[in-house]
């Protein structure tokens, strides 16, 4: 595939087509990465975006309790000194 370089602004850029974009699940940012005479353009994936409002309504629910206790009854801490 061949693209075009553009101005933009002060700068020069490419345009992504719509298809490219959905196909590689682009949105708002991608990664550069340059490598042996490549430029490898990633989609920036942000895996935790959103969390704060999902456990915040989990909170809510009543949804955020611990499935397994932090301590267990026959715990020995005295090996840990």
């Amino acid at each position: 595939m061949e693209l075009s370089v553009i101005n933009i602004g002060n700068s020069k850029g490419i345009r992504l087509s719509k298809t490219i974009l959905e196909k590689y699940n682009i949105q708002n940012k991608i990664e550069i990465i340059l490598e042996k005479g490549f430029i490898i353009l990633k989609p920036k994936a942000e895996p935790r975006k959103d969390w704060e409002e999902a456990f915040k309504e989990m909170h809510e629910n009543g949804d955020d309790q611990l499935l397994i206790d932090d301590v267990f009854e026959d715990e020995n801490f005295d090996e840990w000194n």
